[in-house]
């Protein structure tokens, strides 16, 4: 099995985090050495592990801004 690789070019910031340490977090980053992406998923403390998370261009997460603020009224 090749080995999966992936490097947070850089954390733009921290939703939240659960009792166990685990942080929710926007990160940009290079997965399979491939263009850096936006990224949103949770991370174990020392970001060895991970959850099932959200990638998106930057087109995609300016539309994604665009819907939130028509959802919220902004």
């Amino acid at each position: 099995m090749a080995e999966f690789k992936f490097e947070i070019v850089e954390n733009l910031g921290i939703l939240s985090e659960n009792a166990k340490g685990w942080r929710k977090e926007l990160n940009l980053v290079s997965w399979q050495e491939r263009e850096p992406k936006y990224d949103i998923r949770e991370w174990n403390p020392d970001h060895t592990r991970m959850s099932k998370g959200l990638t998106f261009s930057k087109d995609e997460l300016n539309i994604l801004l665009e819907l939130l603020k028509e959802e919220l009224g902004n």
